[in-house]
């Protein structure tokens, strides 16, 4: 059965993906920007959780390269970029 597995593909970006998307508030903020580009502070009036917490998950969201700001006067608006991050957002919506 083990013989039907790709053996040239690793999926470590994939298993990165999903590692960083395994954290609640990281996947509540990827699925809102999925739908929306916004700012930090609708996000975090959103999720009714601290702007500094909202921001260490952005960080790293953007670390990843899951999602990029768009600096607008004083306020940056973010969105996913990630494909892949977009079709498993896609996909947990459907279920």
């Amino acid at each position: 059965m083990l013989d039907k597995f790709d053996k040239t593909r690793n999926f470590s970006t994939e298993a990165e993906i999903l590692k960083v998307l395994g954290h609640p508030i990281r996947l509540k903020i990827v699925a809102g920007l999925c739908t929306n580009e916004c700012n930090v502070k609708h996000i975090w009036e959103c999720l009714q959780l601290p702007q500094a917490t909202v921001s260490q998950h952005l960080a790293l969201l953007k670390n990843k390269g899951i999602i990029e700001g768009k600096r607008d006067g004083v306020e940056v608006h973010y969105s996913v970029i990630h494909p892949l991050a977009r079709k498993l957002i896609a996909s947990l919506m459907e279920g």
